[in-house]
């Protein structure tokens, strides 16, 4: 169930396989001693071309809190995924945050292009609703079990999911009048 984890900038992270996100999150909701009761964010990243170009090499430069006239030595931080990019081409994020605790996690989900599923949190956030319709009009995504998957965003008759990395920049979509 648990992929992996890993602590990034002080950030909690825990990647999980799609399979086991429901009973996780339930468990951050009902334990005591985590009391995630708050879905922060839910989102989505596209890898597919993550890692090919120099743009998105994953080694930052961390900036540096030091001000403009001194110069701080720029500290290089490695950063792994903990899947493979080709065969995990998505990766749905979620922020978790108890209030009790004044703490942060964040869980994430990777997903493969030929099957970008996974559960949906509506029943334990209802917030997750409208995250959930962003990130299917966005990237495709689907979440089994949500009470009213359709476009958030773009219009009904928008064609694709725009935030793909491989979504034409210059597609030209369907238009729409007046509704009578």
């Amino acid at each position: 169930m648990v992929l992996g984890t890993h602590q990034y900038r002080g950030q909690e992270t825990v990647l999980l396989k799609r399979e086991g996100l429901l009973e996780v999150a339930r468990f951050l909701k009902s334990e005591p001693s985590i009391a995630c009761d708050v879905l922060m964010d839910l989102t989505a990243a596209d890898y597919l071309t993550f890692g090919k170009s120099l743009a998105s090499a994953p080694l930052l430069r961390t900036p540096s809190p030091l001000p403009y006239y001194m110069t701080p030595k720029p500290v290089a931080e490695a950063w792994e995924r903990g899947v493979s990019n080709d065969e995990y081409r998505f990766e749905v994020v979620y922020h978790f945050y108890s209030t009790r605790y004044n703490r942060r996690i964040r869980v994430k989900v990777p997903l493969t292009a030929a099957d970008p599923v996974v559960d949906s949190l509506t029943p334990l956030w209802e917030g997750a609703n409208w995250f959930e319709r962003e990130v299917w009009d966005m990237f495709g995504i689907r979440f089994t079990g949500h009470p009213d998957l359709r476009r958030l965003l773009m219009y009904d008759e928008f064609e694709g999911h725009p935030l793909r990395k491989d979504y034409p920049f210059n597609k030209r979509q369907p238009l729409i009048g007046p509704v009578d």
